[in-house]
């Protein structure tokens, strides 16, 4: 489902999964992409780069972001940047919903 045409409500848009992470992109364009994810709590991305920047958006939960070795703890309602080529890993801390906000840039 994207949300071109219609509001969606994006904790409810998608559902946690035991021992698990789910992810839907919900809008792509050259330009960047939005994408939902929700993490089982104790579940998470191992470090890694990407080549754009990037922000979290903690939408509920708590999820500990490292960037480049330096933990940040969100709760829901907090943004945080990650910038391109930056090493950066997650773990959710509890059942954890996020979205990431990336924009492509040359």
């Amino acid at each position: 489902m994207t949300c071109q045409q219609k509001a969606i409500n994006l904790i409810t848009q998608l559902q946690y999964q035991k021992g698990s992470i789910v992810s839907q992109e919900i809008y792509k364009q050259p330009t960047g992409t939005l994408t939902l994810f929700a993490f089982d709590e104790g579940q998470g991305l191992s470090e890694h780069t990407a080549p754009f920047d990037a922000f979290i958006y903690c939408l509920e939960g708590q999820v500990e972001v490292s960037l480049k070795g330096h933990p940040h703890q969100l709760k829901s309602g907090d943004l945080l940047l990650m910038p391109a080529n930056l090493p950066h890993a997650l773990h959710a801390l509890s059942s954890t919903k996020i979205l990431l906000i990336m924009f492509r840039t040359t």
